[in-house]
């Protein structure tokens, strides 16, 4: 077990069996843990299951790999990866290289339902910084430039642009500095918002748009703007057919209900680093049921996430995993067809996205 791998607060944890190794090495994969919580929320998004489901995934493939005959030339590696709620560490951790040399990556996030796969769509953070000029409100205001104004109008112009938005498309944000008091013009203000779509070439468009809007607003009220993407773009989740398509036989036999393809289909999710992590592994990211319809960044999901209950769905979902790694080591043929399968999607995305 290695500590602060790559990253202050990440971890690589390694075993491998004796078995001679083929002239490509071991075969290597890898399960994630995300362990980071929300600011005033705690773990209401059960990153502390996804860390258990990693965690308990790699314990039993090891154990099963170990009661062979004849051990299997296979390396297991967990990666602790933080800061997915914010900053994007596994896409830190792409660019260190953590992901190198790796066949196949797994991981399990909470929900409402069971899906082996949910569209999660890529995302795109912006912090707006509104520079004025400060003056007494009531003594001489024409003598200020007011940044609060220019926040305002902003965020009413995202509101005006939300009747031509796609339906997929997302904008939310706050305003993270309104001014200081009620009698001194506004000089400065900061808004922060997030962009989400379901490719990155939808993203870009959308992106265009809603910077407009905020340059707009710094014309029509004399402020000047600074607008500053985030780090890290998040990727949008690539499908792996294969995976999936193990995933669920596996789960139908421990119990596991999953949802239609129709809801699959019609349904949106959020956005996660892990999309970045499939356009450089084959990757396969499920939900799974907690006992709970409470949903995900509420305080009831913070409770449910910390349940009792919560442990059935969470060692449940870890043993669907492992069954499905076993798969991809011993089923002829399903490795080349995850590869096949990551491949075709990548080409078909690959013209949308610019390079890590």
């Amino acid at each position: 077990v290695r500590p602060r791998y790559k990253l202050g607060t990440a971890f690589r944890a390694d075993w491998g069996t004796a078995a001679p190794q083929g002239p490509r090495g071991p075969l290597r994969i890898a399960f994630l843990c995300e362990y980071d919580a929300l600011p005033g929320l705690g773990h209401a998004c059960g990153h502390n299951l996804i860390a258990e489901v990693g965690a308990g995934a790699a314990l039993a493939l090891k154990a099963a790999l170990e009661s062979l005959a004849e051990p299997a030339p296979v390396q297991i590696t967990v990666l602790g990866t933080p800061a997915e709620e914010q900053g994007g560490g596994k896409i830190d951790l792409i660019k260190a290289g953590a992901f190198d040399g790796l066949d196949a990556v797994f991981m399990a996030h909470p929900s409402q339902e069971n899906a082996a796969y949910l569209p999660d769509v890529a995302e795109h953070d912006v912090t707006v910084k509104y520079y004025g000029k400060a003056s007494h409100a009531a003594a001489y205001p024409w003598e200020g430039v007011n940044a609060l104004d220019a926040a305002v109008l902003a965020y009413n112009n995202l509101s005006v642009l939300r009747q031509q938005m796609k339906p997929t498309w997302r904008v939310h944000g706050v305003i993270k500095n309104g001014g200081v008091k009620p009698n001194i013009i506004p000089s400065y203000t900061e808004l922060e918002f997030y962009l989400r779509a379901p490719s990155m070439k939808e993203l870009s468009v959308l992106t265009e748009k809603v910077e407009n809007c905020f340059k707009s607003a710094a014309l029509a009220t004399g402020c000047k703007v600074e607008i500053k993407g985030g780090e890290n773009d998040y990727y949008s989740v690539l499908p792996n057919k294969s995976l999936q398509q193990v995933y669920k036989e596996n789960g139908k036999k421990l119990g596991i209900e999953f949802i239609s393809e129709d809801a699959i289909l019609n349904g949106l999710s959020g956005s996660t680093d892990f999309g970045n992590v499939t356009f450089v592994v084959p990757g396969l990211h499920p939900y799974f049921y907690i006992g709970s319809d409470a949903l995900n960044h509420t305080e009831q999901y913070t409770e449910a996430a910390g349940s009792q209950t919560a442990q059935f769905y969470a060692l449940r979902t870890a043993k669907a995993l492992a069954m499905t790694a076993l798969d991809v080591i011993f089923k002829p043929g399903l490795l080349e067809e995850v590869r096949k399968d990551f491949t075709e999607m990548k080409l078909k995305e690959e013209g949308q996205i610019n390079p890590i």
